[in-house]
């Protein structure tokens, strides 16, 4: 199985220069927690959480439409390509601690996304392609779980 046979798509997307209004409506809208930011061109250029938004209210303590997407989003985006087989997905969540993976095409304009849910229930169905999906699944979940030094412990 490759990123194309599991992604959701087309993908969701805002503008860098959207409003965190604008981005939770979209999130709202479709169901999602992550959405993928592109420029004018509509190229990649960050991914937001719903996560996100809900800290940036709150400490800043202004409304979500006057915060801008791009001071909050995340800039360095690890992104998958629809060709990649999901072993290599699994291990670029797994590595870099993220539940959801923006897919892009060769111009990196996102064509979808592929989250550790759509892994899940495709493990859990009983046809799958997925060998040992379950225990994969368990393995990817661990990892992106697994703590990471946080500003807290360290003071």
């Amino acid at each position: 199985m490759r990123a194309h046979d599991l992604m959701t798509h087309p993908a969701a997307v805002c503008h860098a220069t959207d409003t965190l209004n604008d981005a939770a409506k979209v999130m709202w809208d479709h169901d999602f927690g992550a959405l993928p930011i592109v420029d004018d061109g509509g190229k990649l250029v960050g991914m937001i959480t719903d996560r996100d938004i809900c800290m940036a209210a709150y400490t800043q303590g202004r409304p979500l439409a006057e915060i801008a997407v791009s001071t909050v989003m995340t800039k360095q985006v690890i992104a998958a390509h629809p060709e990649q087989k999901l072993g290599e997905i699994e291990k670029l969540m797994a590595d870099h601690q993220v539940r959801r993976l923006p897919v892009v095409d060769h111009d990196d304009k996102p064509v979808g996304v592929i989250s550790l849910n759509d892994l899940a229930l495709e493990s859990a169905q009983p046809d799958t392609h997925m060998k040992n999906g379950l225990e994969k699944i368990g393995r990817v979940l661990s990892a992106i779980c697994r703590p990471r030094l946080s500003r807290r412990s360290a003071a």
